[in-house]
Order: C-alpha cells, then sequence, then structure tokens
C-alpha cells in the first residue's frame, strides 16, 4: 500500500528534463510574453463567443461581477500552479506536482484525468472548428458539402427524429438540416457516409506544426493571438457606439440565483491557464516566467470578458441574449452585418489558437509520465531534429483527429469536465501538503499566506446560516435531491475547517479546492459515470504496466539488492 504513494524528492525534478543528454532536451526559446501569448489562446476559445450568451440571458447585465468573481476564483488554482511551476520548472503541469506531493498513485490518476483535459476536450474544439469554419465558409458563399461536416451518429439519430415526430411538432431548424443530409448523403454498401473531414483537416495541420518545433508553433500562436485581441478590440469598439444605458437597468434582473446559473458556463471561458505549466522545460526562465504569464492571462481576458459583457447588455436587451452566437446576433440586430462576419471569421482564429496550445500540453505530460516509468519509453523520444516529443506528438494527433471526425460532441463533453476540475483539486490540495511539509518555504513564487484556522470553519457557518435564513427545510430538501452531491461538498468542507484549524492551512488553496468541488457537484450524472469508467480503465493500466516499471519502484528493488 505504501508503494502507491511513493513520492518524488521535489529536489530531483531539476535533474528530470534531460538537459544533460546531448540532443535529448527541449528548446529553451519561450519568453514570459509568449507564455502569456499561449495563455491567453487557450483561454479565450469558443466559449466566449457562445456561452456568454446564455449567462447574460440569466443573469442580466450583473453577469459582468460573475466573470470577475470566477476570475478570482480562478486565481486561487492559478496561484496554486504558479507556486509549484516556480518549484518544480519541468513539464507535466499537475501530473508531475501530485508525484510531489500526494504521491505516485495520485499522480498517475491526475496524469490519465489530463488526458481528458487536453486530448478529449480536443475533440469537442475541433470539432466546434468545424462547426464555425463551414459557417464561415457559407458567409463567403462558398458550400461546403454538409455530409463531410457531420458525424454519422448525429445525423442519423436527427433523421429518426424527424421520422417518428408529430406532423405538428415544432422540431429546431438544425435537426431538419441534420436529417436532410443523413437523407442526401452517399450510401456505400448499404451505409450512409457521413464524418467530420474539417475537424479532422485542422488536427492535421495543428499536429504538424507542433510536431516540427515549439518555435514555429509559437510564432503562430503569436500571431493568433494578436490577430484575435485585434477583433476583439473591433468588437467592443464598434458595439459601444450601439450602447443604450437603460439596458443596463435593472443590473440583475433575476437575483443573485440567476447570476450564480451560469457559473459553470463563465467558470469554462477561463479554463486553459494551467496549460502554459506543460511548457516548463521550454521556457528561458520557468521558476521566473510561468508564474507571471498564468497570472497576466488571466487579468487580461477577464478584462475582455468584462468589457465584451457590458457592450453584450449593453446593445440589447438581457432577455434577447438566449442564443448560441449572441456577438453575431446583437451586431445583426443593429444593422452591423458586416461586424458579424467579422465574428465568425475571429471564431475561428481563436478556436485554432486553443486547439494549438491543448495540442503541445498532451505530449508533452506523455513525455514526462513516460520519463517516470508510468509509460512506456517511446513516448518519452524527443525528435534529435525538431527537439520535440516527436512520438507523443503523432499519438496525440490520431488519438484527436480521428475520433472528432465521427464522434457526437456531447458524447465527447461528457468525458471531460470531470478530469479538469479533479487536476484542479489535486493542485491546491499539492500545495496544503508542501506547506505542511515545509517544502513552500524554497519557493521563488509563493501564494500569499492567509492563516484559514478560524475562517474556512467560519466560513461555513456562514454560508449554511444564509441557506437556512433564505429557503425553506422543502426547498433545501428538494436542492439535495436534485444535487446530492451537495452533502459530500459539505462534509469536506466540515473535514477542511478541522484539519485547517489543526494545522493552520492557507486560506488561498482552501478556496479552490471549495471552488472546484463546488463546481463539480454541477455536472450531471453522466458526466461522472463516464469518468468513472475512464479512471477504471487508468487504474487497470496503471496496475498491469505503471506501478511495476515506475521508476521509484526499480529504484527500491535496486535499494533492497
Amino acid at each position: 500500500m505504501r508503494q502507491l504513494f511513493r513520492k518524488k524528492n521535489i529536489n530531483s525534478f531539476s535533474g528530470d528534463s534531460g538537459e544533460n543528454e546531448e540532443g535529448s532536451h527541449l528548446k529553451r526559446i519561450l519568453s514570459v510574453k509568449d507564455l502569456t501569448f499561449f495563455g491567453i489562446a487557450a483561454i479565450i476559445g469558443a466559449g466566449i463567443f457562445s456561452t456568454i450568451g446564455r449567462a447574460s440571458f440569466d443573469g442580466g447585465p450583473a453577469v459582468s461581477l460573475l466573470f470577475l468573481f470566477v476570475a478570482v476564483a480562478c486565481v486561487f488554482t492559478a496561484l496554486c500552479y504558479a507556486q509549484f511551476a516556480s518549484m518544480i520548472p519541468v513539464s507535466g503541469s499537475a501530473y508531475t506536482y501530485a508525484y510531489a506531493s500526494l504521491g505516485e498513485i495520485f499522480a498517475w490518476i491526475i496524469g490519465w484525468a489530463l488526458i481528458l483535459e487536453y486530448a478529449v476536450s480536443n475533440m469537442v474544439v475541433a470539432i466546434s472548428w468545424s462547426e464555425y469554419f463551414t459557417s464561415m465558409l457559407e458567409g463567403f458563399g462558398i458550400h461546403w458539402p454538409k455530409w463531410l461536416a457531420i458525424d454519422a451518429g448525429s445525423a442519423s439519430r436527427a433523421y429518426e427524429q424527424v421520422l417518428h415526430a408529430d406532423a405538428k411538432a415544432d422540431l429546431p431548424s438544425n435537426i431538419i438540416a441534420a436529417a436532410k443530409t443523413y437523407e442526401a448523403s452517399p450510401i456505400i454498401a448499404g451505409h450512409h457516409i457521413l464524418f467530420d473531414l474539417p475537424a479532422g483537416l485542422i488536427t492535421v495541420l495543428i499536429t504538424s506544426l507542433v510536431y516540427i518545433g515549439i518555435r514555429e508553433s509559437r510564432n503562430v500562436s503569436n500571431a493568433l493571438v494578436l490577430l484575435k485581441l485585434g477583433i476583439i478590440a473591433l468588437v467592443i469598439g464598434a458595439g459601444a457606439v450601439f450602447v443604450k444605458p437603460e439596458n443596463w437597468s435593472p443590473f440583475a434582473p433575476n437575483g443573485v440565483g440567476g447570476i450564480l446559473k451560469g457559473v459553470a458556463a463563465v467558470f469554462f471561458a477561463f479554463i486553459g491557464f494551467d496549460s502554459i505549466s506543460t511548457t516548463a522545460e521550454e521556457c528561458k526562465n520557468p521558476q521566473r516566467d510561468l508564474p507571471k504569464a498564468m497570472i497576466y492571462s488571466l487579468i487580461i481576458c477577464t478584462i475582455l470578458y468584462i468589457l465584451i459583457s457590458f457592450v453584450l447588455t449593453g446593445m440589447v436587451n438581457y432577455k434577447e441574449l438566449r442564443v448560441d452566437d449572441p456577438l453575431a446576433f446583437v451586431f445583426g440586430k443593429v444593422g452591423m452585418n458586416f461586424i458579424a462576419g467579422v465574428i465568425s471569421v475571429s471564431a475561428v482564429i481563436a478556436i485554432t489558437s486553443a486547439l494549438l496550445v491543448y495540442q503541445i500540453g498532451q505530449p508533452r505530460i506523455w513525455m514526462t509520465m513516460s520519463r517516470d516509468g508510468l509509460l512506456g519509453k517511446k513516448f518519452g523520444e524527443i525528435h534529435p531534429k525538431f527537439q520535440t516529443p516527436g512520438f507523443s506528438t503523432i499519438i496525440t494527433g490520431l488519438l484527436v483527429g480521428i475520433p472528432a471526425m465521427f464522434l457526437d460532441m456531447q458524447f465527447v463533453v461528457d468525458l471531460t469536465s470531470v478530469g479538469t476540475f479533479f487536476a484542479f483539486i489535486m493542485v491546491c490540495s499539492g500545495i496544503l501538503y508542501l506547506d505542511y511539509m515545509g517544502y513552500s518555504k524554497t519557493a521563488k513564487f509563493k501564494i500569499p499566506y492567509i492563516n484559514g484556522r478560524y475562517l474556512v470553519g467560519l466560513l461555513l457557518v456562514a454560508v449554511s446560516t444564509l441557506i437556512y435564513t433564505n429557503f425553506s427545510s422543502i426547498e433545501i430538501q428538494q436542492i439535495i435531491s436534485e444535487k446530492p452531491l451537495l452533502i459530500l461538498f459539505g462534509l469536506i468542507w466540515l473535514g477542511l475547517s478541522i484539519a485547517s484549524f489543526k494545522y493552520k492551512f492557507s486560506m488561498i488553496p482552501i478556496l479552490g479546492i471549495l471552488f472546484n468541488l463546488y463546481l463539480m457537484t454541477e455536472l450531471g450524472w453522466s458526466n461522472w459515470l463516464m469518468f468513472t469508467i475512464w479512471l477504471s480503465i487508468g487504474l487497470v493500466i496503471y496496475f498491469v504496466y505503471g506501478r511495476k516499471n515506475s521508476k521509484l519502484n526499480l529504484q527500491n528493488i535496486l535499494n533492497d539488492v
């Protein structure tokens, strides 16, 4: 049992990058500006072009406060990542941090979960890119074959839905369009041929770029981010002209409940800041630059999100924003169709840059796991010419590109959420361990210490009092019946209150744990079921291969001899 929780010595990581082996290390070329741009590229993806509309519909103009609130909550997690990055300047992100603080089994679980955050979520990004790309082509009068832009499962289900629908049924236009595509698609050997070709092609293109070098990837990412920021500035500036202050009243029409209704969607608009930690071995000065870049990218994106939300809710009444393309919608509403066209182009650019950053991240996590012996040696090989993890990059491309052409987006989305939150919670928990063991004293960047000995418990009492004074017992029972995981959330909060009182834990990592844990309770059972299945597969691989081939295990065997 003790072997499952064996940890890597935090001082041993400096030798893990392979820089002493000629030709086997990665190129250190990334500056704090490059890292900040990577962070912006990962954070500002498709989310801002879609989720902000529904969040504004629920919360009204006060959704701008929600962006600020979520940004502060993300900072709790980002600070934990930043401290780890300053102490362990090695690729691997949360996997590496968990190996040093929580032990091998947790490191493996997080490494396996990060496949969901990076590789599997990139399938969603690739599918989204395809939708925006084909829509953009339509705007230019170019008609992409519809049977080459949809997976067979979605089209087939839409066809069956239309076929068996009541004659008076008011079906969504996208369902009808998908059914027509299925009916008109080519048939070979009795099977309808449908697949999402653009999703596969963009994955091949991005994977090729990532394969040939970090310098080339950096240059393309920086160019895309500059273009993306320019377009967003244009949208904010042009939209400000059409703002009507009366649309901001009432500011919070649906109260606090309405604002918080969009918290999960808004949180996903911020995910991505952690991905830059996977490039630690390609940074000129990772211990100094990674913490700065994480915070800089979060601040820049928060400012842009708040400005966009103010413009959006100022241009039209919040009640009109229950749409999937809110930015294009509001400009079309005021007759600025040119800007609406620019937004569709910027969405393609935004998603391309996000896809690039995540495709960079996944191979480097596999590379680090391979060095530790938990994966085969092939995953850790560095290309002698391009100095990138070549084999891992190709496998990532195949893992993302092939399923993206054939899988339904909703199926893939259900896989991604829990893994991301789980990794965030483990990183925040790892900081508590480092503080307890005294390792945090050596950190070049240290989280500001706020003694949580009494604050964690007092916060629990305050929130509990607020709930019991504002909700009846029947309402509370109904909420718990709908979200039974809230009971587990409350018990963990109680446990953290006791532990904080005993060990004087820092408040910031505790808040990071609680916020991410609360968001996990917002996820549906399908997310948890898929994560449990995924985790079970990962644990089988670990106990069959990783545990016995772990370098720490081999060292223990040699020491015993």
